[in-house]
């Protein structure tokens, strides 16, 4: 059986952040990619639902306070670093 061959254009942070997840997984990229592949074949789409990025709980409650007139505002970041300083 004879092989064809796919190349995809990413950036090297992408490229060496993706080998870093393969690698503790015991898999090389081109095996990763082929593996995509076949379960796309498989489950006739995409083998995960695509998301946006969201901000962690943390982030989403701190929002959500701020929202609700809780919070402090400041209007640049020397100023709440200062207010760290006399907490």
């Amino acid at each position: 059986m004879t092989n064809d061959t796919v190349q995809v254009r990413v950036t090297p942070k992408l490229k060496k952040q993706a080998e870093s997840v393969f690698k503790s997984i015991g898999l090389k990229t081109s095996e990763a990619i082929r593996l995509f592949l076949q379960q796309a074949v498989n489950s006739g789409g995409l083998p995960f639902q695509p998301m946006a990025k969201r901000p962690n709980a943390a982030t989403r409650e701190a929002m959500k306070e701020l929202e609700n007139g809780g919070g402090e505002l400041f209007k640049n970041t020397d100023d709440l670093f200062k207010s760290w300083d006399t907490k």
